[in-house]
């Protein structure tokens, strides 16, 4: 079928709690969206959702996908791969003696994160490169020729060679890889095939927990695109990578790695897209859904990125903790992140304190209100009781909400040992979590140099749009965009972006003229991606400095020495509150960003505002809720029959089809040309 018939973008996110799947139609600029409760079989779980949407196979141009398949994996330790690691005589312990980085400082008896790979399956050979690419001692094939031949008869589905300094010469990897390859039929994975920086213990760290996904996420991919065939969907798939580009499955497969922190990336990369729409600057985002909150900052339409983190590590009022996870060495889109989700669980400790999560009630059986046998008390249930969700329904009337399990579920876990009502209890639940996720918003925010008053708030997630408002107030922020289906909003964000590849190359110079190592990237690009089908790429270069002696990088668009200097100094201060204008910078990586363009979905007007529009829409119901500290009877109106123009003042409820909107008292709204919620707040109050 020709391309130009087939104009339908399908967005698929696979959550904790649901699976959003969004569809856009490019002839007629329409969104249909449908939310499906998530399932253990994800694939299954997406085509059964395209199914029930009675959308043509032929008239689908992309499908876009994004997982949280690879970190579930390496945060529950299944399905991860038997793997080898293979490295230098004297190195054997590199991976388990790390940075020596301890995740909690005074703890005696705190243990560093499993390796993945045991010590009985990390193998030593000889042979050395040296740090300027020299050959100091050669491989021993016979060596390594036995060691094939274990390998092969040890039941292993992975080996990994990392050998020192091979960022700055490959030859032994690639030399060990050939002379294995012989007898071993598994995946051989090069570390400096999947991070050619230097720092060993990263570059292996990396390529280790790469190897560890590969089968499961190739299984995973493969079955997903027969399954896709097999119902008649023969539109391209590609897979959201962490830092917000879009790759293809087959490249996926091969670097699992890059997908890991696939899910959190789409929500940022959709306010991107509105921001732009509406020309903002300078936004917060605020995506919370099932399982967690999170937290980012978007500065002229870019962003924050990170080139490193720790796979499967935990977190404390939303900061990483270094040496709680594994190191992966990839881009990623930098957020904060609490354990506040809907389906988060409230709880009383030893101390008679009110507690809130890690765990989480998840899709199954999720909050005591869906009555699906959940009997732990959760953020979803605290909301139900205090009417500010519909005690009734959800998803537009397909889901039946039971208010008395969610106040039984308080009253048994919580109130009973506050000695305070189910109300009371939902009380402190709400203010609970909302000083948590206001943390993430600081982090990012404040923590980084960044007034969080000059911010528009982007609030979206099942349950983003519940809590904005509070949160925005305890930030002293101002205006709040909630954008249509904000519950889907992430996965609208899979339909916005390019597909995209990184290549580096290590430099360690104090010379910025970079001319040479460009022209080589330039050419790797081209040449890469013009096997897998693509052409003319867009390429665009930056360059990792730092001050002579650092441990660490700032990423730098490539241009003249000079100007590189004065980005650098710019970019330093902005980051650590100061410059060293006479300190020596050096150049670290060269990078080259090959980006090829793909079609996207574009968000256009519903309609522009009708001055004969009454300005105040009817509500469909009141109802009793707690709102801005204190119980109201409030309006509740259906945002589905809301139009451009449609304005008001809180305290008042929106509710939609996949999220509600809680408009604390001191705000107006207001129905946007993109059919957004434009929320303000009101400096003074009259009466």
């Amino acid at each position: 079928m020709n391309s130009d018939t087939r104009t339908i973008f399908i967005g698929v996110d696979v959550g904790g709690t649901f699976t959003d799947l969004v569809f856009f139609d490019e002839s007629s600029k329409k969104i249909n969206v449908l939310k499906v409760p998530s399932t253990k079989n994800i694939e299954r779980a997406i085509v059964d959702g395209l199914i029930s949407s009675n959308i043509d196979p032929d008239q689908v141009r992309i499908i876009s996908h994004a997982t949280t398949t690879a970190t579930n994996a390496l945060l529950t330790f299944s399905g991860l791969a038997k793997t080898a690691f293979v490295t230098n005589s004297g190195f054997r312990d590199v991976l388990e003696i790390g940075r020596q980085r301890r995740a909690e400082l005074y703890n005696l008896y705190s243990k560093r994160p499993a390796p993945l790979v045991r010590r009985e399956f990390r193998f030593t050979i000889r042979g050395r490169i040296l740090y300027d690419g020299s050959e100091k001692e050669p491989i021993s094939v016979n060596e390594v020729e036995k060691l094939a031949k274990k390998l092969a008869a040890s039941g292993f589905e992975c080996v990994v060679v990392g050998l020192l300094n091979s960022y700055a010469n490959p030859s032994h990897e690639k030399e060990v890889g050939e002379i294995i390859a012989k007898d071993f039929k598994g995946s051989i994975i090069l570390s400096s095939g999947v991070n050619n920086e230097y720092r060993e213990y990263e570059r292996f760290s990396t390529a280790v927990v790469n190897a560890s996904l590969v089968p499961l996420m190739s299984h995973y991919l493969d079955s997903l695109e027969s399954s896709l065939r097999q119902n008649g969907f023969s539109a391209p798939i590609y897979l959201m990578n962490s830092n917000g580009d879009v790759s293809t499955l087959a490249y996926a497969s091969q670097y699992p790695v890059s997908i890991i922190e696939s899910g959190p990336a789409a929500g940022v990369l959709a306010s991107v897209d509105l921001a732009k729409s509406l020309q903002i600057t300078k936004a917060a985002t605020f995506d919370m859904g099932g399982t967690t909150a999170k937290a980012g900052i978007v500065n002229n339409y870019e962003p924050d990125i990170a080139y490193e983190f720790e796979a499967a590590g935990t977190s404390h009022s939303g900061r990483s903790i270094k040496g709680s996870g594994y190191p992966v060495r990839f881009p990623f889109i930098d957020l904060a992140e609490v354990s506040a989700g809907g389906g988060t669980i409230a709880w009383i400790d030893d101390g008679g304190a009110l507690r809130l999560g890690p765990q989480s009630a998840g899709a199954e059986p999720g909050p005591a209100a869906y009555g699906k046998g959940g009997i732990e008390p959760t953020i979803t249930d605290a909301n139900v009781v205090l009417g500010r969700l519909s005690p009734n329904h959800l998803l537009g009337g397909k889901m039946t909400i039971h208010k008395d399990l969610a106040e039984r579920a308080i009253n048994e876990k919580v109130s009973k040992k506050l000695g305070q009502s189910a109300s009371e209890s939902a009380q402190s639940i709400i203010r609970t979590v909302n000083h948590s996720m206001s943390r993430a918003i600081s982090i990012v925010s404040v923590e980084r140099g960044r007034d969080p008053r000059d911010y528009t708030m982007v609030a979206f997630g099942g349950a983003g749009p519940i809590h904005a408002c509070d949160l925005a107030e305890e930030m002293s922020m101002r205006r709040i965009i909630v954008p249509q289906n904000p519950g889907l909003f992430s996965a609208y964000g899979l339909l916005t972006v390019d597909l995209a590849r990184i290549f580096s190359d290590p430099v360690l110079s104090k010379d910025l003229e970079l001319g040479s190592h460009f022209e080589r990237l330039r050419e790797e690009a081209r040449s890469v991606l013009g096997k897998e089908g693509f052409s003319s790429p867009t390429l665009l270069e930056y360059v990792d400095l730092r001050y002579s002696g650092q441990s660490y990088e700032i990423t730098i668009p490539h241009s003249a020495s000079e100007a590189m200097r004065n980005a650098f100094h710019v970019k330093h201060k902005e980051f650590y509150g100061y410059a060293s204008l006479e300190e020596e910078i050096e150049a670290v990586n060269a990078k080259v960003r090959a980006v090829i363009s793909i079609p996207k979905a574009q968000r256009t007007a519903i309609g522009e505002e009708d001055p004969n529009t009454e300005k105040v829409p009817n509500s469909f119901e009141s109802r009793e809720a707690w709102i801005s500290g204190r119980d109201h009877t409030v309006p509740v109106f259906l945002r589905e029959k809301l139009i451009t123009g449609n304005a008001t003042g809180g305290p008042c409820i929106i509710e939609g089809y996949d999220s509600t909107v809680i408009v604390n008292a001191r705000w107006t709204w207001k129905i946007n040309q993109f059919g957004d919620i434009d929320l303000r707040f009101k400096e003074e109050m009259v009466g």
